[in-house]
């Protein structure tokens, strides 16, 4: 043997015989790593520092004994050979020795025998080691497969339904239940022993009804070797009752592909089925909300690029009228276009609040104060053949919602009852606290539960058919006649009570008349008074300096026009990096942002976010054809940001220019 690599231990107290044994072994090939130690202590921290192939012990020593090395050894559970090795000690020691663990014994005078003694006894070591091991893997499978009968027992228990085995073709006669969980007593209300005793036993108590189609189902099943299926089926338990049953099932195949048999899961589904019925309300409540959804994504996108082009054309529209005078001919040409912005403006006003992408200025009021301001307008509305009818609950509690907006909400319902009672009729105001609970909640999907008040209008009129009904909130859909209404009436009703967080629903009947029921969550606050200051009728001028950011050319052409015109210093910019890029160049400040919302690569709030960081307390005014996530959330505006919605006229761009300007909240 040659280069043989050998980790020694020698517990001796004599260095010369370490030298002597170590001589031995490297005369019979070995590449020794040792170390010599003679006490209890230093054999410890050898034992704990390195790895050890073999041990080598003198068996007598002043201070330590082959003994006392074994004990610590064993003590310290370690699985390292161990030789005795002595010069005086005789045989009646070395069988005492070798009861106390040593694997070998060996006489200083007859070292010839060292290396082959070593060789022997780690070979033992690692057959012993080996047989260790194998018999603690044995052990270790033995339990893991007791753990496993126990978990797959344990498992079949807690299942909520019928686990079964059944081997042969699945007929009357032939095929035999040789297991079933015990559930089968608890669902099903036959025992163990009575399926297991009766070929077949599952199809016998299958409802007459589905019977012959469980069968044919499980034949062809069975004949074709599918791996699996599932089918559901009704059972009659034994006291007579009917369920509604899935079973999850496998074919059994032997080891040429062929069926053998089948096992399975069958569980309860009764009360999902008497659910399916509900959910089917529930799903199509859904698929109108996820259709009004895309659509109200539709339209906010159109809104968005049609705000723009609206504000080049009433902008510039305004800005010519100031400039002509009152008898120029063309001033009646250019008034009729500015008619036909506004109108157009307040298409896209209506569909910006359908798609939820309008600001919102919410803030918390009450419901039958919003009511009763607009009672006498809304008299005036409906006409002298409908009677109004008010029934307001006097506790009914607080709403966080933009007034405007739920004040907008309930002229668009009164007009389409007052539409739907052409020939006059009751139309009925109801106010009331409600709780919505879970069962609510299970039929309409798309509601969570919780405490709300309820605003509901009621009408005498014509009423809707199912199909109407499903349509109602869909943006350009109406019922009347050519020229008579653009259908976003209720389609804007909708939008906004979804940005306030409520929900809408209609209940209606041809002939039968039409109830809106509108629920907002209700909050434990106190009403908020208006305070917003009066604005003059002066025209507002300026003489700071504005970085304007715009990346519609036409736009930003008109804002700097009307900017400069009223004394202002403008610097312009197409994109967030080159508004950054003419900020840190320009020399002098900087009084106020004008940006753009929505712009390709850096938005309006990042463009204002990085600027911040240059001057942390600069003011900012946002311009946008639609609200957006990157300055808005759910189209609620942070009470310390200023937006202008498009299209705006120079009037309202000036007065919001020194709205921002002389703004202390931030001071």
């Amino acid at each position: 043997m040659s280069n043989i690599k050998l980790r020694v231990l020698h517990v001796e107290d004599s260095e010369q015989d370490v030298k002597l044994l170590t001589r031995s072994l490297m005369r019979a090939g070995y590449e020794l790593l040792s170390t010599r130690v003679e006490t209890a202590a230093s054999m410890r921290s050898a034992l704990t520092t390195q790895v050890w192939d073999v041990i080598l012990c003198d068996y007598s020593m002043p201070q330590f004994s082959a003994l006392s090395a074994l004990a610590l050894v064993k003590e310290m559970k370690l699985d390292i050979p161990v030789i005795i090795i002595s010069g005086t000690v005789g045989e009646a020691v070395a069988v005492e020795a070798m009861r106390a663990g040593a694997n070998d014994y060996l006489m200083k005078d007859n070292l010839l025998r060292l290396a082959p003694t070593i060789e022997r006894v780690l070979l033992d070591a690692e057959n012993h080691r080996a047989r260790r091991r194998a018999e603690e893997e044995q052990a270790r499978l033995n339990t893991q497969l007791d753990d496993e009968r126990r978990r797959l027992n344990n498992i079949i228990a807690s299942v909520p339904g019928v686990v079964w085995e059944a081997w042969g073709q699945p007929d009357a006669t032939t095929q035999h239940i040789d297991f079933v969980s015990d559930y089968v007593k608890t669902m099903l209300g036959y025992s163990v022993e009575e399926w297991l005793s009766t070929p077949n036993f599952w199809l016998s108590i299958v409802h007459p009804d589905d019977r012959e189609k469980a069968a044919q189902m499980a034949a062809a099943d069975f004949a074709g070797g599918l791996s699996q299926n599932t089918a559901e089926f009704r059972w009659v338990t034994k006291t007579g009752n009917v369920i509604w049953a899935q079973s999850n099932y496998a074919i059994i195949v032997d080891d040429e592909g062929k069926p053998v048999g089948m096992r399975g899961v069958t569980i309860d589904i009764t009360e999902r089925k008497q659910a399916e019925e509900a959910l089917r309300t529930s799903a199509e409540q859904l698929r109108q909300s996820q259709k009004l959804e895309a659509v109200g994504q539709l339209a906010g996108g159109i809104a968005h690029d049609f705000n723009n082009l609206l504000t080049v054309i009433t902008g510039y529209c305004d800005l010519t009228l100031m400039k002509l005078p009152k008898d120029e001919p063309t001033r009646s040409n250019i008034q009729e276009i500015r008619k036909a912005g506004d109108r157009a403006a307040g298409l896209t006003r209506q569909l910006l609040a359908f798609s939820r992408r309008q600001v919102l200025q919410p803030k918390v009021v009450n419901l039958n104060v919003i009511v009763s301001d607009i009672n006498k307008m809304l008299r005036r509305l409906i006409g002298e053949d409908i009677d109004l009818m008010t029934v307001l609950d006097p506790s009914l509690g607080q709403i966080n919602a933009d007034p405007g907006q739920i004040e907008q909400v309930i002229i668009n319902l009164a007009v389409n009852a007052r539409d739907a009672m052409p020939q006059g009729g009751k139309l009925i105001f109801e106010t009331t606290n409600v709780y919505l609970d879970n069962e609510y909640v299970r039929s309409h999907t798309t509601v969570r539960p919780g405490n709300y008040v309820l605003f509901a209008l009621s009408d005498t009129g014509t009423g809707m058919d199912t199909e109407t009904k499903a349509r109602i909130f869909e943006p350009f859909f109406t019922t009347k006649g050519q020229g008579k209404g653009t259908g976003l009436g209720l389609s804007t009703v909708y939008g906004i009570v979804k940005q306030s967080e409520g929900h809408i629903w209609v209940y209606s009947e041809p002939d039968k008349g039409t109830t809106f029921k509108i629920y907002l969550p209700r909050i434990d606050q106190a009403a908020q008074t208006d305070t917003s200051p009066e604005s003059s009728g002066d025209l507002p001028r300026g003489r700071e300096t504005v970085l304007l950011t715009e990346d519609e050319n036409p736009v930003r052409a008109l804002i700097r026009t009307i900017l400069e015109t009223n004394g202002y210093t403008v610097l312009e910019a197409t994109c967030g990096e080159e508004a950054l890029a003419l900020y840190k160049e320009h020399i002098g400040p900087v009084d106020l942002i004008v940006t753009d919302v929505v712009m390709p690569r850096m938005s309006g709030r990042e463009l204002a976010e990085n600027l911040k960081t240059l001057r942390p307390d600069i003011k900012v005014l946002y311009l946008s054809g639609y609200t957006d996530d990157a300055i808005v959330r759910h189209g609620l505006l942070d009470k310390k940001m200023f937006f202008l919605q498009k299209p705006f006229t120079p009037d309202a761009l000036l007065r919001k220019v020194r709205e921002v300007l002389v703004d202390k909240s931030d001071e």
